[in-house]
């Protein structure tokens, strides 16, 4: 009997379901759900979205914390013949609207403590249908209690009439400097990516993957996905506010994955150098979303001993692009690797010619996984997914910075808007940013381009010092005078007692920029 390939994303749940029933899915908390829990929930909340007029492409969006009613409700929308919309419950009310707006959403799943961002929304959208989860402290007025909905509702699945083409997601980008653009991605291109992952990964039934990242964000929505392909568990944290509470949790679960991104590693080297830490159950460890300081990977090793280091590369439009295999991590420890399985990169100049080894191009994805494109979007759709030189195929125009190696491997630049120009050379904000995380007392870092009327552009270091150890700016300007151009010397370094971040947990030089304008008008 031939096993016909899973076209939605709802079937690896219900393979899964049917494989490991009684198998725990989620751990959130003191919560832990079975597979077969997690499906009779999905398959109750998608009878009672289509009994409320969700039918096949309609948006639903869910507006909560990293809860297992979030983390079910994505296949529940699926189930619906939806597409599911989520949001990080750190957005602010006018982010919100805009995205609801814009997202044509039908109905808004969420939790009563967000009722002081999403109340005044849904007055302005009469349309909007709000279901709430239930608290002790009560429900706001005027909400449907989502739990006694989904009561009487089946745990069978509804018909399904999508196909693999249709979308699936719309996944909103940060939106840092404007609104945010909604990356579409179909059942394929989802479908395609974790299969790629898994193939590299190589998730099992006894994984234990952990996860504190946002599920809105492609990385931490794709720890959840990846432990639903394998049939694992994926330990979930809402976030990294109570660092010690989610080390223990970590040692107490016995995870065997972690995904981290740089800014996590931070923290985490800055505890252990107080208190030592120590996780050997993790045998595989990524990183995504922005580059890992090389200067990180030796204290990684020390905290994960048996765990197998993947850096990765990737962004929105395309979920993962490159990887780069373990046993080069300390060999290559600047490298992002090459192409993720079934996919292809190049690195093209300002022509569309590829650049020899060594110069640096703007890297192109090949692939099923490129998103459909931007929604309601089509000119900036066009500016991103480009002819490629095989007739009648697209490819994405990632804006990242790359050189690549003999090998093929890849080594990330920039993003291309954020190259400084000073005194008419490109300075990469990353490798002066390498030469200030060299220092054992940073803790983080971020390097940007101010406006200067002799340099065109002064580089600018944001710096957070480690709690308890003392650096001072000659030390951090000494240390770069030694590792870098001359040209790629900070004019100037403000020390910081912490960075602002995205919703998603992630630095951004634009918003720091943003935010530290007044800082910077005392440098000039």
């Amino acid at each position: 009997m031939v096993t016909a390939m899973p076209r939605l994303l709802q079937e690896i749940l219900f393979a899964s379901a049917a494989r490991y029933p009684n198998h725990t899915a989620l751990v959130v908390g003191d919560i832990r759900m079975s597979y077969l829990e997690v499906t009779h929930y999905a398959c109750r909340l998608a009878h009672a979205l289509q009994a409320r007029g969700v039918r096949r492409g309609d948006r639903v969006a869910i507006f909560m914390d990293n809860t297992w009613q979030c983390a079910a409700s994505i296949y529940g929308v699926l189930l619906a013949g939806g597409v599911f919309v989520a949001i990080n419950a750190q957005t602010k009310h006018d982010k919100l609207a805009f995205i609801l707006h814009d997202s044509d959403s039908r109905i808004l799943l969420s939790e009563p403590h967000l009722a002081r961002v999403f109340a005044t929304v849904s007055k302005q959208m009469p349309s909007l249908q709000v279901l709430c989860t239930h608290e002790a402290k009560g429900l706001p007025a005027g909400f449907e209690n989502l739990d006694e909905i989904l009561v009487n509702m089946p745990t069978t699945p509804p018909r399904q009439s999508a196909i693999t083409l249709d979308l699936a997601a719309l996944i909103y980008t940060s939106g840092t400097t404007g609104d945010p653009k909604g990356v579409m991605h179909t059942h394929q291109s989802l479908l395609f990516v974790l299969d790629s992952i898994h193939e590299y990964l190589g998730f099992t039934h006894d994984d234990r993957l952990f996860s504190a990242l946002p599920l809105n964000f492609g990385y931490g929505l794709f720890q959840w996905f990846s432990a639903v392909r394998a049939g694992a568990t994926l330990v979930l944290e809402r976030s990294f506010t109570y660092p010690a509470q989610v080390f223990h949790q970590m040692n107490n679960e016995a995870v065997t994955s972690f995904a981290c991104v740089p800014t996590v590693f931070a923290l985490m080297l800055a505890h252990d150098a107080k208190q030592s830490l120590h996780f050997p159950s993790v045998r595989i460890l990524t990183n995504a979303a922005a580059a890992l300081p090389v200067e990180f990977i030796s204290g990684i090793h020390r905290l994960f001993p048996n765990a197998s280091l993947y850096k990765m590369h990737g962004q929105t439009e395309c979920i993962r692009c490159a990887y780069l295999n373990p046993d080069l991590a300390d060999s290559k420890p600047e490298s992002v690797g090459h192409a993720i399985p079934g996919t292809e990169l190049l690195l093209l100049d300002a022509d569309g010619r590829a650049v020899a080894q060594g110069e640096v191009g703007t890297l192109y994805v090949r692939g099923p996984h490129v998103m459909r494109g931007y929604w309601k979007l089509p000119e900036k759709t066009a500016e991103v997914l480009v002819p490629s030189a095989l007739s009648g195929e697209f490819m994405l125009k990632s804006g990242d910075l790359f050189k690549q190696d003999a090998d093929g491997d890849l080594y990330f630049v920039a993003r291309s808007d954020e190259i400084i120009k000073s005194r008419g050379e490109k300075v990469s904000p990353a490798e002066v940013e390498n030469a200030i995380y060299s220092l054992s007392a940073v803790q983080e870092v971020v390097v940007a381009g101010i406006p200067d009327a002799l340099l065109g552009q002064a580089v600018c270091a944001f710096v957070v010092v480690r709690d308890g150890e003392a650096l001072s700016i000659q030390q951090i300007k000494h240390i770069c005078n030694e590792r870098l151009e001359n040209y790629m010397i900070p004019k100037h370094v403000l020390l910081l007692s912490e960075l602002p971040r995205t919703a998603n947990g992630k630095l951004s030089r634009k918003l720091i920029m943003e935010q530290c304008g007044s800082l910077l008008a005392e440098c000039n």
